[in-house]
C-alpha cells in the first residue's frame, strides 16, 4: 500500500513538474517577446500612439473621423475578415493588373511589421488629418512606400465594403424622418443637391489642364455631385469628374436623374438648370427665383414674394453646404491631390461620406 501511495505521489509530482516546465517555457517566450519589444523604440512609440488615439470617443472623432470607440472597433471587425485575404497594391508599375485582388490564401512572406489594426489606423489618420507619408512613416516605424501601399490598399477595401452603404432612401423613409423645417413648406423634398470641388495638381498636359480647369475656383479641380436627405445625411455621392464639367452635365451624366421618381421635389441652387430633366421624370425643381430687369432704372429685382421664397429655400439649402463642410473635414480630400490620384480620391470620397452619415444628424427632427 505504501508503495502504491508513493507511486501515486510520484506521478502527481511528475505531472506538476511537466506543467511547471510548460509554464516556464511560456514565460520565457513571453519575456523574449517583451525584451524584443522594449528594445525596439519604434514599437513602443507605435503602441503608445495607437493606445492614445483609441483612448476616448473624443480622440477617435478628432483624429480618426469616427464618432466613437465602439464604432471604430465595429467597423474594423467588419473589415478584418476581408483584410486577411486582400492583395496589397504594389504601385502603378505592378505587372499584376488586379491591384486589390481578393484570393483564398493569406499573404506569404516575412512576418508583418504592422498589424491589421495598425494599418486600419494609418488609413484613418491619413484620411482624417491628411498626414503625408513621411510623417506617418516616422510615427509607425516603416517606410514611406509601405505607408502608400497600406493606404491605397485599405482605402480600396473600405470603399468596396462601406461605400455601397450610402443608400438612396425610399420616399416613405424620407417622410418618416422629415424635419419640421422642411415639413412646413417643402414636405415633398426628396433630396437637396449641390456640386463641390477638390483641388488637384496642375497637369503638364495642356488638354488635361483645360479639362480640370474650374472657372468657379480659378484652379484645377475634380468635381462631384452630392445629394443629402432633408435631415442632412448623404444619399448620393457621384464619382469625381474633371473641374470643367457644368452642374447640368454632372447631374445628367452621374446617374442621379435615374434615381428620381414621379412626385419627387429636388432642391438646388440657381446654377442647376435641370428643370426639364426633372420634368421628364415627373419631378419638381425647387430653387431660388431668378432676378429680372427692373421696370425703372438699372439693375435687377425680385418681388416681395420671390424674396421671401428665396430666403426660405436658402435657409434649408444651407444644410447641404454644412454636409459638404463636414465631408471636407476629412483633410485628405481638402488638400491638393496628385493628378494621378483620381481612383484613390474617388474611394476616399465614398468612405468619408459613409463616415459622415455615422455622425449626429445635422438637422434634428422636431
Amino acid at each position: 500500500k505504501k508503495c502504491q501511495r508513493y507511486e501515486t505521489d510520484n506521478n502527481q509530482l511528475r505531472k506538476q513538474v511537466k506543467l511547471l516546465q510548460v509554464e516556464l517555457h511560456a514565460t520565457k517566450e513571453e519575456n523574449k517577446v517583451l525584451n524584443e519589444k522594449f528594445n525596439n523604440t519604434d514599437e513602443l512609440l507605435k503602441d503608445k500612439l495607437v493606445e492614445k488615439l483609441t483612448k476616448s470617443n473624443s480622440n477617435v472623432k478628432c483624429f480618426l473621423g469616427l464618432p466613437s470607440i465602439s464604432m471604430l472597433f465595429g467597423i474594423f471587425k467588419l473589415l478584418e475578415g476581408h483584410a486577411s485575404k486582400m492583395k496589397y497594391w504594389m504601385g502603378p508599375d505592378s505587372s499584376d493588373g488586379k491591384r486589390w485582388q481578393v484570393n483564398n490564401k493569406k499573404k506569404p512572406g516575412a512576418s508583418r511589421k504592422l498589424t491589421f489594426f495598425e494599418e486600419f489606423v494609418i488609413t484613418l489618420l491619413r484620411l482624417r488629418l491628411g498626414l503625408n507619408t513621411y510623417v506617418l512613416s516616422l510615427l509607425f516605424g516603416v517606410s514611406q512606400s509601405t505607408i502608400s501601399r497600406v493606404f491605397t490598399t485599405w482605402i480600396s477595401l473600405m470603399a468596396q465594403c462601406l461605400g455601397p452603404l450610402i443608400k438612396w432612401p425610399s420616399k416613405e423613409k424620407i417622410k418618416k424622418h422629415m424635419p419640421l423645417s422642411f415639413r412646413r413648406k417643402y414636405p415633398n423634398t426628396r433630396v437637396i443637391i449641390d456640386a463641390t470641388e477638390f483641388y488637384v495638381q496642375r497637369p503638364r498636359n495642356p488638354t488635361a489642364q483645360s479639362k480640370t480647369w474650374s472657372n468657379y475656383k480659378s484652379k484645377n479641380t475634380f468635381k462631384t455631385l452630392v445629394g443629402i436627405t432633408p435631415n442632412g445625411a448623404f444619399s448620393f455621392i457621384s464619382d469625381l469628374w474633371t473641374g470643367n464639367i457644368s452642374d447640368r452635365s454632372i447631374t445628367e451624366r452621374s446617374g442621379f436623374i435615374d434615381l428620381i421618381e414621379k412626385g419627387d421635389h429636388v432642391m438646388a441652387d440657381r446654377g442647376f438648370l435641370i428643370k426639364d430633366l426633372l420634368l421628364s421624370k415627373g419631378a419638381t425643381l425647387n430653387m431660388p427665383p431668378f432676378t429680372r430687369p427692373c421696370k425703372h432704372g438699372k439693375g435687377r429685382c425680385l418681388t416681395a414674394k420671390e424674396i421671401k421664397e428665396s430666403k426660405s429655400i436658402a435657409s434649408l439649402r444651407i444644410h447641404v453646404e454644412r454636409s459638404i463642410q463636414r465631408l471636407k473635414s476629412y483633410k485628405f480630400l481638402s488638400g491638393v491631390m496628385p493628378i494621378n490620384s483620381l481612383s484613390v480620391a474617388n474611394q476616399a470620397l465614398k468612405v468619408a461620406g459613409f463616415f459622415c452619415n455615422l455622425m449626429k444628424p445635422l438637422v434634428q427632427k422636431l
